[in-house]
């Protein structure tokens, strides 16, 4: 189930950030003591941010936000990113989670296009964009390592 952001959810987004696994692609994880400080009471309340719900815990995160710029082929578009605890990879659910946030955007903003960029040493994450009918348009270097960048648009219903 995508939700709100709840203060139920602090620990886990603590967790999330905190793990090296989930940030090998992302430049390493930040230290918990300054996330423990730093992370408000409910996180991450704001337009276009989801809170991956399983049995009441939350086991990841999805934004679909405009971009502001970290990276120029995505300025001005609309830009998918997630997040998803160890324990919850390899099951299909960011695969689900995620096609439900481009249903929504989709039906929020018609004809709007959507932007991934990802690692390709990420190879979980290449194989989800492609699942979710992201298109490579190109890849380039950032943050030291080789980078793709894909771009999804909703499919218009046949008449």
């Amino acid at each position: 189930m995508l939700r709100e952001s709840e203060a139920r959810d602090r620990t886990a987004f603590i967790e999330l950030f905190a793990s090296s696994d989930v940030h090998t692609y992302l430049g390493g994880p930040r230290p918990r003591d300054e996330l423990e400080r730093e992370v408000p009471e409910i996180p991450g309340r704001r337009p276009g941010f989801f809170v991956i719900d399983l049995g009441g815990a939350m086991i990841g995160q999805i934004t679909l936000t405009k971009d502001t710029g970290h990276l120029r082929q995505a300025a001005g578009k609309a830009e998918l990113g997630y997040l998803f605890l160890p324990e919850a990879w390899g099951r299909g659910y960011a695969a689900e989670a995620c096609a439900a946030a481009l249903g929504w955007f989709a039906s929020a903003l018609p004809g709007e296009p959507v932007v991934l960029a990802t690692q390709t040493a990420n190879e979980r994450s290449m194989r989800l964009a492609a699942k979710l009918g992201f298109v490579e348009v190109e890849r380039f270097e950032a943050y030291g390592a080789e980078q793709s960048f894909g771009m999804w648009s909703p499919v218009a219903p046949s008449e």
